[in-house]
């Protein structure tokens, strides 16, 4: 690694990055760095809940993921799904263990014991120091019975739903601020999907109980589930007409993996991708707005992103039991880097992207695993998540950058993302970048406009010689970040070398200050 030397004589491809602090995007909401957990496979159960593991406290929960999850700093968990909400009965989920009902949940095909539910799922949200992004069931559940989950979690007294509350062992309100209007109800795989009229119709008037009980929570549109579905745009577009006046934030989801041609470069570009989804339902929400000349903003909540590669036939494995193996992806280093420019996209569209949640965090495609009465490891993509929300704080920056290119399926994309943030109470300036060339090494440039002088503080990279190593069970510190040395002398001008494959956090300092590590 080069700082502030010369570079050598082999020629080296070269990048400029330009900060100017003046040039902002939008404030960084601390939600964006949600995740989630869904009833679904492992993440409940033999994931955050395992009453025979040595390492559970009283109500059956691992010390050890919540350990890993309280590093996470996780702000807002989106719960209970997901797909398995839209057959989910939230009463089910209540009273007294011993007289829940077993279901069956056609969605994962999998029996759901309701061992954990509401109060359960609350409980360790406060464990782990998160909120509760709740999500109500709009497939085969109605209006009023989404109002009656509200007035069971929020009201304070005196009606028969917190009078129950209380008598199930909670007289305070849980006060869940954030409620999910459904889950994918584009998506034919849904229970009870529905047309975009239909979910528009339903939709507002479950919206309208949900804000009568509690005028101040915040409500969340089911957008769409993915680019690749007929209906999209013209969904978030018709159901926005119906709901633009009763929610806060429109719903996208995004997965990615590794194409049909198993192509490297297409793999590391999602991030491209990413950015045009999100622009293109920006665009829609404006549409809306302008059409209804509203002074109200409807911004975006990215509660499902991830990398996923397992495929739809593995979930039918291990059928009808409780805890059920699924989608439980090992990552690789190349899958962290690919995050990493998620992340990064996340960060540059922080003017309408306010929430977003990982999914998921533990078991389920997740950057915690854990093994039945074993270990919790964290997984490779563990650590660019923890960076950024580490790092990611205060105001986006709009980066100016001259990057060399490469043509992927998604067109011309830079061999450098990258994305800054400026944080007004530390001083400090956190810079990410993320070199996707599979073959070179790049000297990048960076200048720091109307910040005066400051030093690098910090230079922590995560990079690996073999794209395809993993973190297990018998060694979860194969992948892992690492701190860099450099000169803390100031400047506003820095050469550094970003390694082929990697992702570089910088932070720099504008006072004389310190600030811990990874």
């Amino acid at each position: 690694m080069l700082l502030n030397k010369e570079v050598g004589e082999r020629s080296m491809k070269k990048a400029k990055i330009v900060l100017n602090k003046d040039y902002t995007i939008g404030k960084i909401e601390e939600n964006v760095w949600g995740s989630f957990i869904e009833h679904m496979g492992r993440a409940i159960y033999t994931g955050i809940y395992e009453p025979e593991h040595e390492l559970s406290d009283e109500q059956g929960f691992r010390k050890d993921v919540m350990e890993l999850v309280k590093e996470l700093d996780v702000p807002l968990i989106r719960y209970p799904g997901g797909n398995f909400v839209s057959g989910y009965d939230w009463k089910d989920g209540i009273g007294p263990k011993e007289k829940r009902k077993h279901i069956a949940d056609l969605a994962w095909r999998q029996i759901e014991s309701n061992e954990v539910g509401l109060h359960e799922f609350y409980d360790w949200s406060k464990k782990v120091n998160s909120n509760v992004m709740q999500t109500v069931n709009l497939g085969t559940g109605t209006p009023k019975e989404a109002g009656e989950m509200v007035e069971y979690c929020n009201f304070k007294e005196g009606t028969y739903w917190s009078d129950l509350r209380a008598k199930n062992g909670k007289k305070e309100p849980f006060n869940f601020e954030y409620w999910c209007l459904g889950n994918e109800m584009d998506g034919p795989w849904q229970i009870c999907a529905l047309t975009a009229d239909e979910y528009g119709r339903k939709a507002t008037e479950a919206a309208k109980i949900m804000k009568w009980v509690d005028p101040s929570i915040k409500l969340i549109a089911a957008g769409s589930s993915a680019p690749f579905l007929p209906t999209y745009p013209e969904w978030d577009r018709i159901i926005l007409e119906h709901l633009y006046d009763h929610v806060d934030y429109l719903s996208l989801h995004r997965y990615y993996e590794y194409g049909e041609d198993k192509n490297l470069n297409n793999f590391l570009a999602s991030f491209v991708d990413l950015d045009r989804f999100i622009k293109t339902l920006v665009s829609t929400v404006n549409y809306v707005k302008a059409k209804k000349r509203s002074n109200k903003q409807v911004y975006l909540s990215l509660d499902e992103w991830n990398v996923w590669h397992t495929k739809q036939d593995e979930v039918a494995e291990d059928r009808w039991k409780i805890g059920a193996r699924r989608v439980e992806n090992n990552f690789d280093f190349i899958d962290s880097i690919v995050l990493a420019g998620l992340i990064c996209t996340i960060i540059n569209n922080a003017d309408f992207v306010k929430m977003a949640s990982l999914a998921q965090l533990v078991n389920v495609i997740a950057p915690i695993l854990t093994e039945p009465n074993g270990k919790a490891i964290r997984q490779t993509t563990y650590y660019p998540y923890k960076l950024a929300r580490y790092y990611a704080k205060g105001m986006a920056l709009n980066v100016s950058d001259h990057v060399p290119n490469i043509m992927t399926k998604y067109g011309k994309t830079p061999l450098v993302q990258s994305a800054a943030t400026y944080d007004n109470e530390t001083n400090e300036v956190s810079l990410f970048l993320v070199n996707i060339d599979t073959e070179e090494d790049i000297e990048t440039t960076i200048n720091m406009q109307g910040f005066n002088q400051a030093r690098i503080e910090e230079f922590i990279l995560l990079d690996h010689e073999n794209k395809n190593s993993k973190n297990t069970f018998k060694d979860d510190g194969v992948v892992k970040p690492r701190n860099v040395k450099v000169e803390r002398k100031m400047s506003d001008e820095w050469t550094i070398t970003l390694p082929k494959l990697s992702f570089s956090t910088l932070t720099f300092k504008l006072e004389n200050d310190t600030k811990k590590g990874v």
